[in-house]
């Protein structure tokens, strides 16, 4: 019998801690990871870091987490079997389209002290092949024309203008998405956008903010329509917008906060560190990288999930290929062997209760691609068969056709010249040619290999040339 509305997961009655963060694209990710270690940080030490967050786009997560009280279920999902908590650090969600004005109000408040965010590869607004800021993206023209932006970065530089005129000290803005030296990128299209609206606001902005990087790492598929009853099943409660998580989880932060002011983020295994740099190359080469190839191929070969794919024994081998093309070029962190960390991997991209799917991954792969392949290709300087098949499958997906000729859903700010070009009479020539993607060095480096990876998938298909590879390069 369905749960009653009593039933129904709701916030715990208890004195509410005060807002000290907000984050901007609240998603799974963000509540399966950073909510659950702000949780955590204040239950261990104290505390006012509730999270107001904030949607800038749709009123979708909001409406359905208003009735709980924001309060939400985070399901691990073990080969051994489920278990589950509820978080309930998330004090309201404001939505960006209906009231920007009252989100740039709680920015500004002076109890603010962090504002992280979410919001993808193309949340930046910028050309992932040279990091600067798109001045041409449709947001920021709108958003340097307007005091009521649209973009993530829009509202991070008004709301620090509006503490500037207060003469309130900036908040630490703290990415939190799968960027390398993210904290380098946040700052830099931050300052970009402040110098075209105010030089002294930029001077301001770079002198007294703090931009740190970070490295977040849990595999965070995509909820479904009927987690909602396995969630039911596992606590006995109705709740319309769970998340679904791995046991593993890793967040190292770059310990460099306006005024030191931060939760206790140590105290629950946060590893806070000097440089991020090795941990987000490793992360973002090895599992990022990994993942993204195994979702091309394998959505093109028929699987619907990363499970499906490594449980394929030619694609469990190509995915080590891919590693020992990535490893060469890579520093580990301090005390991490990287072969010990590429089968961690692959146990947990193995595991049967994670259902990620592969055209989950594969979304938006134009901001992608540069952090998480083509840099290793570059610094490879020689033969990545598996990377290289890896692109060319990139390139097959987004023309937007199959193998067997069905129709592909491109998700990707580019999915239009994309189309375009992969559907042109040189598709790897006209894809090259896109400098939002590939830099012009690149392009001339990678073309023979691209061409001779293109032309084996579609002479073999993605299962065949996977097997091919793996047996060439063994």
């Amino acid at each position: 019998m369905e749960a009653g509305l009593q039933d129904r997961v709701t916030r715990r009655a208890a004195v509410r801690p005060a807002v000290g963060i907000v984050h901007l694209g609240l998603g799974a990710f963000f509540r399966a990871h950073g909510a659950i270690y702000v949780a955590e940080a204040m239950a261990a030490s104290g505390g006012d870091w509730g999270i107001l967050a904030a949607s800038l786009q749709s009123a979708g997560l909001h409406d359905r987490l208003a009735p709980q009280g924001f309060a939400y279920t985070a399901l691990e999902a073990g080969p051994k079997g489920d278990s589950a908590q509820i978080i309930d650090v998330i004090e309201n969600i404001l939505v960006a389209t209906k009231d920007p004005a009252a989100l740039l109000a709680a920015m500004a408040d002076p109890a603010v002290r962090i504002v992280s965010l979410t919001v993808t590869e193309k949340g930046y607004c910028h050309l992932p092949a040279s990091e600067v800021l798109n001045f041409e993206h449709p947001d920021i023209v709108q958003d340097l024309a307007n005091p009521l932006p649209r973009s993530a970065i829009g509202y991070l530089v008004r709301a620090l203008a509006l503490r500037r005129q207060a003469g309130v000290a900036p908040f630490t803005l703290l990415s939190c998405d799968n960027l390398p030296h993210n904290g380098a990128v946040l700052r830099g299209v931050v300052l970009q956008f402040a110098r075209a609206l105010d030089a002294d606001l930029a001077e301001w902005i770079a002198q007294h903010a703090r931009f740190p990087a970070t490295m977040v790492d849990r595999i965070v598929p995509a909820t479904k329509p009927e987690d909602l009853a396995r969630v039911t099943t596992a606590t006995g409660l109705l709740d319309a917008a769970p998340v679904i998580h791995e046991l593993f989880r890793q967040w190292v932060i770059e310990d460099d906060f306006v005024g030191g002011a931060r939760p206790d983020f140590a105290a629950v295994g946060v590893q806070m560190v000097k440089d991020v740099a090795p941990f987000e190359l490793m992360k973002l080469r090895m599992l990022n990288g990994t993942h993204s190839a195994l979702a091309y191929l394998g959505y093109l070969a028929g699987f619907e999930t990363i499970a499906d794919t490594v449980a394929d024994r030619d694609f469990a081998a190509f995915a080590q290929l891919l590693w020992a093309e990535i490893t060469p070029v890579l520093t580990p962190p301090q005390g991490v062997d990287l072969q010990a960390y590429a089968a961690a991997l692959l146990a947990r991209y193995q595991n049967p209760a994670i259902r990620h799917r592969c055209c989950q991954i594969a979304m938006d792969g134009s901001q992608k691609l540069p952090q998480r392949i083509l840099g290793t290709m570059a610094e490879a300087k020689g033969d990545c068969p598996g990377l290289a098949l890896a692109v060319a499958g990139w390139m097959r997906y987004v023309s937007g056709r199959d193998e067997t000729g069905a129709a592909i859903e491109v998700k990707d700010p580019m999915a239009a010249a994309l189309h375009l070009a992969a559907n042109s009479a040189d598709p790897v020539g006209a894809l090259l040619a896109q400098r939002a993607v590939f830099s012009a060095a690149q392009a001339a480096q990678f073309d023979p290999i691209l061409r001779r990876s293109y032309a084996q998938l579609h002479r073999l298909g993605a299962r065949a040339a996977v097997a091919d590879s793996v047996k060439r390069n063994a």
